[in-house]
């Protein structure tokens, strides 16, 4: 996996934002300036940390407790299931959209809940908590830093430890328990932390702490932690605003679960909560993130009825709804509506469209909506503008555009801070620009703007995009010169150089020295030599390094494990794969399936069978359960050697368990039985397996199989199944049935198989059935011959164009 570096601060492309954006909708954080909304990470900077995070995951909080995510924190109480559980817990196989398969009409569920509701706006719960802001101060409170050290040594817990963090925990007022929350990179973390802590005796979590966390979990994708701890709520009679469905719902939204989102509706109605403007703005903004934007018009409509009225941010939604499905008229046009609706557009409106322009570089365009916004709605062009101009034109590769706009801004008197000319900087960087990177710099120093680490970093990257390592270090020593001081993310850039020029052992040296240079590597730094490693085939010096970055409290990530166990089965060391997956586990990394997949392929590919079951079983006994990608790997390595009957026994265990085949699998079982001669058997397996997944061209593949082990005899046997239907699919098949048979001298079954299509209004190819007849008149079979060529004039066919 490659590993994409951006040395730009998160702070640096949307920092301008809260300049404009003040709304009412405060269970979701919108970024209409932005082209997407990602999921939190609890890592920037390196790809490869970003990875999504799994519900599952669990760790050790203090003492012999174990947590996780998927507990529901009820300290033992037998409580009702509640109306929370009419969203299922299980997960749900998505399609290309993101939405939960089977669910395309659920979100009308959405639809629906607002026609019932009678649209009192001032719901029975009263005034209700929403968004809980906590102060700068209570971050640096001193009870809250050191809670949040103790959990950072959670992997090392002791008796002492653990009742040092319960006298801490009692301690702590409310808005201290929620600035330790907001302060964990690990939203998972923070999950865990709420958990423990609900279950120590003489300790209550306040309203706001649920709030909180509610909040802190709508920005990723742990909607299953984020529907449990409502639960709670509801169960214990704190009051649920509709902000709290709506963190709800975002969650859901974030997972690519919209009918589940959406069902949060019907949850609230039953719960008793009247919507009120937020909730709806919040079902709208997951309506147009899941790409369903009529039904967001709909859902918009169904609010006017009811008498909840419209404001600007619901408009600002679909008109990012617009741009998403590329309808940039249509979002033009509802600006233009706006104000006889009795809602102005706003700033958000237009930056919205000119961010979508801005990606196409339709520069004319942006200049011709920035006149409309001064005409149409006296709204002038500001700082905060040109600052969206320029960091979206910089952030999709537009460099040139958005130094030209940035030009603009000066002309105009506006200060361009040294965020946007980090913003085109790195741009230019990442193309390769450099000479215009230099100059960028030094008109910088010549009006007074000086770089900061983030515009000497991204000068460092680029020069390690174009190999130019030597250049990259002069540029590091001249950010000491200039008294900027470099920090993780800029030697990391130049770790990330190092590693993609052959000079891993360099980078290695680095690392070990940097304490020398008054820097701290992190995660992404070991990750980033790791992987430099692996790409030059020294696998011990990759693993040494995992052992050293889990030492010091860093872990990999499941991708980066997979891909050092991948290379290593392909180096024929799948024993020690295996020893480097067990150790990782042991030391509390994130494992997965996929991991325990890989290593199962190795042993498969060295044919070592009884080692792949081994770890089979391994997995069943750390409750970690096989995908249809595990069976259908040691199905294939069964099936080579022949064990057929253990392979099917798999193949049945996994249709118990509730997976579904794959095509994969399908043309697995195919192929192994039709190469064994066991086409009975197959025909049993396969009869259970489309139980369970049907599959439209299973017998076509059967037969193609048959016909290309030279078995066209069994393969006709099947013929029947697949002309039921007559399609053009099948008419394929049945050319390759004739064909198999025109190879083995038998041209009166070709004959037959054509005749059989006939039968079902099915037209041969007429070169193949030219070859049949000019065969069958080689073996003296002139009536059969004449008969085929005949039916093909019936149909229509002239007889010069059956000619060669």
């Amino acid at each position: 996996m490659a590993l994409s570096f951006n040395p730009l601060r998160k702070g640096l492309q949307y920092r301008f934002l809260s300049y404009f954006y003040d709304y009412s909708l405060c269970c979701v954080d919108l970024n209409l300036c932005s082209s997407s909304l990602p999921a939190k990470s609890s890592v920037s900077g390196f790809g490869a940390q970003g990875q999504g995070k799994r519900e599952n995951h669990s760790f050790r909080f203090p003492g012999e407790l174990r947590v996780t995510a998927d507990d529901d924190g009820s300290k033992g109480q037998n409580f009702n299931s509640g109306s929370l559980d009419t969203l299922s817990d299980d997960e749900e196989e998505e399609d290309g959209d993101g939405v939960v398969k089977g669910s395309s009409d659920g979100d009308d569920e959405g639809l629906e809940f607002m026609s019932s509701s009678n649209g009192n706006d001032n719901h029975a719960y009263g005034e209700s908590i929403g968004r809980v802001e906590i102060d700068e101060h209570e971050f640096r409170h001193p009870l809250v830093k050191e809670v949040c050290r103790l959990i950072t040594y959670r992997s090392a817990w002791n008796p002492r430890l653990e009742g040092y963090l319960r006298y801490l925990l009692r301690r702590l007022k409310p808005p201290h328990v929620c600035a330790v929350l907001r302060s964990q990179e690990d939203e998972r973390i923070a999950l865990n932390f709420f958990y423990w802590a609900d279950r120590q005796w003489r300790y209550k979590h306040n309203a706001i702490v649920y709030y909180t966390l509610l909040d802190v979990l709508s920005k990723t994708k742990l909607c299953q932690g984020a529907k449990r701890i409502l639960k709670l709520m509801m169960r214990r009679g704190i009051k649920c605003s509709p902000e709290a469905f709506g963190y709800v719902m975002v969650s859901y939204s974030r997972a690519g679960m919209l009918r589940h989102a959406m069902q949060v509706l019907t949850v609230m109605q039953k719960a008793g909560v009247e919507p009120n403007l937020s909730i709806c703005n919040t079902a709208i903004y997951v309506l147009v993130k899941g790409s369903k934007l009529e039904k967001a018009l709909r859902f918009l409509n169904r609010m006017e009825l009811v008498g909840i009225k419209p404001n600007v941010v619901t408009y600002n939604c679909l008109i990012k709804g617009y741009c998403d499905l590329n309808r940039v008229e249509d979002a033009l046009e509802l600006i233009t509506e706006m104000p006889s609706k009795g809602c102005p557009p706003d700033k958000v409106s237009y930056y919205t469209v000119m961010t979508f322009l801005c990606k196409e570089k339709r520069i004319e365009e942006v200049k011709l909506l920035m006149e409309k916004m001064v005409v149409n709605s006296e709204l002038i062009p500001d700082q905060v503008t040109y600052d969206t101009l320029i960091h979206t034109l910089s952030k999709h590769g537009h460099a040139d555009d958005a130094l030209a706009y940035l030009r603009e801004a000066e002309d105009k008197g506006f200060h361009i801070d040294k965020v946007g000319y980090s913003a085109v900087v790195n741009s230019f960087c990442k193309k390769g620009k450099i000479d215009e990177t230099k100059s960028l710099v030094n008109e910088m120093y010549s009006k007074g703007c000086i770089p900061d680490v983030v515009t000497y970093t991204a000068i460092i990257d680029g020069f390690c995009r174009m190999g130019k390592i030597d250049e990259a270090k002069k540029m590091l020593q001249q950010m000491y010169k200039h008294r900027c001081k470099p920090n993780t993310v800029s030697y990391t850039a130049l770790l990330n150089g190092l590693c993609h020029n052959g000079k891993s052992l360099e980078a290695r040296e680095m690392l070990n020295v940097s304490e020398e240079h008054w820097w701290t590597p992190n995660a992404i730094s070991y990750s980033v030599v790791m992987h430099g490693f692996r790409r030059e085939g020294n696998l011990s010096a990759a693993c040494d390094l995992v052992r050293e970055m889990v030492g010091k409290g860093f872990f990999p990530t499941p991708v980066e494990i997979n891909l050092l166990i991948q290379s290593l089965c392909q180096n024929q060391e799948v024993v020690g794969a295996k020893r480097f997956l067990e150790e990782c586990l042991n030391k509390g990394c994130a494992i997965n399936v996929v991991n325990f997949t890989t290593v199962i392929h190795g042993f498969c590919q060295i044919g070592d069978l009884e080692a792949a079951l081994s770890v089979l079983e391994d997995m069943y006994l750390i409750n970690k359960h096989p995908d249809v990608v595990t069976f259908t790997t040691l199905f294939d390595a069964l099936g080579r050697k022949g064990r057929l009957d253990e392979a099917a026994e798999l193949i049945t265990k996994m249709l118990g368990k509730g997976l579904d085949p794959t095509p994969v699998t399908y043309r697995t079982v195919i192929h192994h039985y039709c190469k064994w001669e066991r086409v009975d058997d197959m025909l049993k397996l396969l009869e259970k397996m489309l139980v369970r997944k049907p599959l439209r061209t299973l017998y076509n593949q059967v037969i193609e199989k048959l016909c290309a082990l030279g078995k066209p005899e069994e393969a006709e046997k099947l013929l029947g199944k697949v002309l039921r239907t007559a399609s053009n699919l099948d008419a394929n098949t049945c050319h390759v049935l004739i064909e198999s048979y025109l190879t083995k001298g038998l041209p009166l079954s070709a004959n037959r198989v054509a005749s059989r299509m006939f039968s079902r209004n099915l037209v041969p190819d007429l070169k193949l059935c030219q070859r049949v007849s000019k065969k069958l008149m080689s073996d003296g079979k002139l009536v059969e011959a004449d008969n085929l060529m005949l039916q093909l004039v019936e149909r229509g066919i002239q007889q010069n164009e059956t000619n060669l």
